[in-house]
């Protein structure tokens, strides 16, 4: 769980209908999330919440540029803030990974989502991954390493829940090793 800078409560309140309100709504409580339109100053890529926190923590241990990443326990999901106007190159840079996309949603233009506030605490619905700390810089591989990430991250959560399907219990895993060794084995 991590707090919002000064900088990026600006910034993240600057995307609201009226930022003053915004500011006013988390001096009276930081924990308070909050909705705000996107695709005016960020774009939000949601993703469910096993293959988000896969993705972030890939991006972070490989030291991939990240952007904000908040989740919603709730609803299980994991947003990732991109500067806007990127919903094409992701969606081509996710195509260029695979034939078969991932579940993802775009939210631009027309989409509102609801942020956490400035000082969530451990345990809140909505959280911050990574929070803001300032506007984030326009970088053209933020939104290539999300997109080739996720295909990934994607593809190793089926392959784990396939494996799981296959094998439930570790029990069940040692049995058919034993099996294809022989009787010489056991």
């Amino acid at each position: 769980m991590q707090r919002m800078t000064k900088r990026g409560v600006e910034w993240l309140s600057a995307a609201a209908e009226e930022p003053s309100a915004c500011r006013a709504v988390w001096r009276e409580d930081p924990r308070l999330p909050y909705l705000l339109p996107t695709g005016r100053l960020f774009d939000v890529v949601v993703v469910p919440e096993r293959v988000g926190l896969e993705v972030f923590d890939q991006l972070v241990r490989r030291q991939m540029p990240v952007g904000p990443v908040m989740t919603d326990h709730r609803a299980q999901q994991v947003g990732f803030f991109l500067n806007s106007n990127w919903r094409s190159s992701f969606a081509d840079f996710v195509s260029g990974e695979t034939d078969s996309p991932p579940d993802y949603k775009y939210l631009d233009h027309g989409s509102y989502v609801v942020v956490p506030g400035p000082l969530p605490l451990s345990g809140d619905r909505h959280e911050w991954l990574r929070a803001p700390a300032r506007r984030p810089e326009a970088n053209p591989r933020r939104p290539a390493a999300l997109a080739v990430t996720l295909v990934a991250a994607a593809e190793l959560v089926a392959r784990i829940d396939h494996y799981g399907e296959r094998y439930p219990t570790p029990a069940s895993v040692a049995s058919k090793v034993l099996e294809e060794a022989g009787p010489d084995a056991q």
